[in-house]
């Protein structure tokens, strides 16, 4: 391992080196332009907010643009001297074209528009309305039909971290001490990067994959708890779509974001973008260095203890009493991403778009784990074998195990697409193809040293690949003023290889088969028809029939000898209905009901029987026959905006079959050693209320909290062989059944000192949760983070503290007949970190004409369709 200050050197220097290139590079397309500006009002001189104004260039509409009013009807943006026809539409205003030339800058005064004679008192229109609830545009979340869309913009307590950090503090989603992320109480969440499994998240990188992901690359962050149709159907606890920065500014403009903090962490980012006539081009880049702590600590009690007979000419085995083991593992990683694009509008209505991306992330770990036993060993009376008498005697051994690891991953990403207006009323055609590669490699080297047996010596080499193709079409067709016709096909190839290599000295007869090479392929096709629409003015609802067909190859080879090659095919053919509806029972309160059909299919790496070794204590066994589960979720929403608070609750309710459940277990009861294998077990029952609400009492305060109420009942028992203490073999059971109760809490508070300066807290708890062989203690932590805008606006200087009074950890409780254990994780300790962003630009952002809304409104533009309002 380096010297931590000669790799914060060399990460500063090839950073830092980078973003100058990049700098450089985009400046170069910079052009000057004309700053113009005024505002929209109506007959009584009042602004109109939001409106949309178009300027046509009438020589050369490539040098056209548009732009939005903000809520004082004023607007500004950037452009090239000529005469331009001027557009202003405004939902319930008629259409206005008025003339001007625009010789210099300067601002052109006020545009009056006239309103509809058909508007009514509340603003409504005969049109469809969008699917987003907002309070204010300085809301940091807003509320969909079937998803929530987190701004981290407004987080100060992440500036300067990464997606980790930022998914912290995201309505409805928890992150666990390990980095596990949650929704409602469950793990299997399906993230999605700008609407695509990405190679950004790796196949099974983990908590490693999130903190490669820097925060201030994220534009939003799309909480999907019940998805439509349109969606693919895995994750049964939702999806997590992060939408990662494109500009949408004209000329140059761009963003350099340093970090610096402890524990030693350190991050340099820049993010780029160029806009020029059809054309807009983007560069985002940059790298980091973290060390992580993790303390880990656990005691296992044995209960019920049996002495085996003494045979004689036959030395009995142990009897294990007590177990202690402490651990601390220490890592240092370092990672850099760089991702570039385009788009190109080819005409009014096609435009074609390119993004490639790369990420890398390397480091090396140190575990140090002790290990302090009891057991009971017997000692014969006399040193011939064949005496039977003795006695059973109390020993206290200790050990230590020192491992250490080196590891790292590089992924490749391609996305192209092709969008195609075939009118202005909505019919649409959108393709896209993604290609994505992941290599993984994790090599460990360990020596086990105890007082009572010989030393042991492990070498671990663990090497996996993943290609991925993505192929997409979506079909738009608007029927009418009411209604909307989507169609859509995907295709899905995954083909995961896992070469694997263990070399034990112990006598664990499992150890030939973890020297193993796996071939995990699976195909999906998926096809989709979701129709939307609504009755009079207030009630909307949107049908959606998905189909999805399933092929999955595995192919294992391991080099035991008394071990078979195993070739194992499955196929699914599954239909997911979805069903959205919604009720306007005033302007801006609402009443929304839905219901859809999940699968969460196993990771591929659980489907390997042996996939991995880490000690010779704790195994992880895969289970090849492992089979989908499937859920049913209802959800019943309400939604009520005012100008200073919004509230969003929820009651969901999720039943799943086939659920997998992690079975722990001991095949030889003499022996202190644990398997972990995942199983399809019984079912699943959720249900709770999840509330999530802002309030904005003061110009200088507001405050944003969610809270998570949820039952939970397990039913189903799994059996398994294993040999007691007398070597015989015996038929052992769990029973996972059981039921509870348990909340999850967060707290925003965001006080303005001064036009310059905020202070942000951040608080949230975790209750505990029971179940019929493990209990969860509770858990809760505070985050303080502090923000001022420096150099005229250019720059932003901000602090944070995670975890200030160092309580984020976890404690486990595991019991059955014959053991208890406690264990206690603390991933990572309390840290601080401050950074510093600074902010060029040559323009002023721009958005597309605004369109009459939609209940189709998308404004990621792949797989982001909501449902009606």
């Amino acid at each position: 391992m380096k010297n931590k200050t000669e790799i914060v050197t060399i990460f500063t220097r090839k950073t830092l080196g980078l973003t100058l290139v990049l700098s450089a590079a985009a400046l170069a397309f910079a052009q000057e332009k004309a700053g113009v500006s005024g505002i929209i009002v109506n007959k009584k001189n009042q602004p109109v907010p939001y409106a949309s104004v178009t300027f046509s260039n009438k020589a050369n509409k490539t040098l056209s643009d548009a732009v939005l009013t903000d809520e004082k009807g004023q607007y500004q943006l950037q452009l090239m001297p000529g005469d331009y026809d001027i557009t202003v539409e405004a939902i319930d205003y008629k259409k206005s074209v008025v003339s001007k030339n625009i010789a210099k800058a300067g601002n052109i005064g006020a545009l009056s528009i006239e309103a509809e004679a058909t508007s009514t008192v509340d603003g409504k229109t005969k049109e469809i309305q969008g699917v987003v609830i907002t309070a204010s545009a300085t809301k940091a979340y807003k509320v969909e039909l079937d998803k929530k869309t987190y701004d981290p913009s407004q987080d100060i307590v992440s500036k300067g971290g990464n997606l980790q950090d930022v998914l912290t503090n995201v309505p409805s989603v928890s992150v666990d001490t390990d980095g596990t992320v949650s929704m409602r109480g469950s793990t299997n969440v399906k993230f999605l990067i700008n609407g695509k499994p990405s190679a950004l998240l790796g196949i099974d990188d983990g908590a490693n994959a999130l903190q490669s992901i820097p925060a201030d690359q994220i534009e939003r962050i799309e909480v999907i708890t019940n998805p439509s149709s349109k969606f693919e159907a895995s994750g049964t606890s939702g999806i997590l779509n992060i939408i990662l920065k494109k500009s949408k500014k004209v000329g140059f403009n761009g963003s350099v974001v340093g970090s610096l903090g402890y524990f030693p962490r350190t991050s340099l980012n820049t993010n780029l973008s160029w806009r020029k006539n059809n054309w807009t081009w983007f560069l985002n880049g940059g790298g980091g260095y973290t060390e992580n702590k993790t303390k880990n600590n656990s005691e296992t009690t044995y209960h019920n203890l049996t002495f085996p007979n003494v045979v004689a000419n036959q030395q009995p085995n142990d009897v294990l009493a007590h177990q202690l083991q402490n651990s601390t593992n220490k890592t240092y990683n370092k990672n850099y991403n760089v991702s570039a694009g385009f788009v190109h509008d080819l005409s009014d209505k096609t435009s074609i778009n390119f993004t490639g991306l790369v990420r890398t992330f390397e480091g090396d770990g140190n575990e140090l784990l002790d290990t302090y036993d009891s057991f009971y060993r017997f000692f014969r009376d006399s040193p011939d074998p064949s005496t039977t008498a003795g006695k059973w005697n109390l020993l206290n051994p200790s050990g230590r195990r020192d491992s250490k690891s080196v590891f790292n991953n590089l992924a490749f990403q391609g996305d192209l697409g092709l969008d195609h207006k075939f009118d202005d009323k909505g019919q649409n055609l959108s393709v896209s193809l993604s290609l994505q590669r992941n290599r993984s490699n994790n090599n460990s080297d360990i020596l086990e040293t105890y007082d009572l047996r010989p030393d042991v010596q492990d070498v671990t080499r663990r090497h996996s690949v993943s290609k991925t193709i993505i192929g997409k079409a979506d079909y738009e067709l608007p029927i009418g003023e009411q209604s909307k016709l989507e169609a859509g096909y995907r295709l899905d190839v995954n083909d995961n290889t896992y070469d694997n290599f263990v070399s034990s000295t112990s006598n664990n007869p499992y150890i030939p088969s973890y020297n193993n090479n796996t071939d995990y392929k699976e195909v999906f096709n998926a096809f989709y028809l979701q129709f939307k629409s609504k009755i009079g003015e207030k009630f909307a609802y949107q049908l959606g029939l998905r189909d999805e067909l399933s092929n999955v190859s595995i192919n294992y080879i391991n080099q035991n000898p008394n071990d078979k090659r195993i070739d194992k095919t499955k196929n699914y053919n599954n239909l997911f209905p979805s069903v959205f509806l919604s009720y306007d029972l005033s302007k801006n309160n609402q009443i929304l009901l839905n219901y859809s059909r999940r699968i969460d299919r196993p990771r591929s790496f659980f489907m390997v029987p042996f996939p991995n070794y880490s000690n010779s204590q704790n195994i992880f066994e895969g289970n090849i026959d492992l089979n989908p589960s499937y859920v049913d979720s209802f959800e019943v929403g309400y939604n009520i905006t005012r100008k200073k608070f919004t509230i969003n609750p929820t009651l969901y309710y999720r039943h799943s079959t086939d659920d997998t459940k992690m079975l722990v277990y001991r095949p030889d009861e003499s022996l202190g050693v644990f398997y972990t294998k995942p199983i399809n077990l019984g079912n699943d029952d959720r249900y709770g209320l999840d509330l999530n609400f802002t309030y904005d009492p003061f110009a200088w305060l507001k405050i944003m909290g969610s809270l998570d109420m949820f039952g939970y009942k397990t039913s189903g028992i799994a059996y398994y062989d294993a040999i007691d203490k007398n070597k015989q073999k015996q038929t052992r059971n769990m029973d996972f059944t059981g039921d509870g109760f348990s909340t999850r809490a967060r707290l925003n508070t965001t006080f303005k000192l001064d036009k310059t300066l905020s202070v942000q807290l951040q608080g949230f708890y975790r209750g505990a949760q029971k179940s019929a062989n493990q209990n969860t203690q509770d858990m809760y932590a505070l985050n303080l983070g502090a923000s001022k805008t420096i150099w005229k606006g250019d720059g932003t200087i901000s602090f944070n503290i995670q975890d200030i009074f160092n309580t984020r950890s976890r404690e486990v409780f595991s019991f059955n007949e014959d053991y208890t254990r406690r264990n206690y994780m603390q991933w990572q300790p309390r840290q601080f970190s401050i950074s510093l962003t600074y902010r060029f630009k040559q323009g002023e952002k721009i958005d597309q004409p605004k369109k009459k809304k939609d209940i189709n409104s998308n404004a990621a533009g792949d797989d982001q369709q909501g449902g009606p309002m």
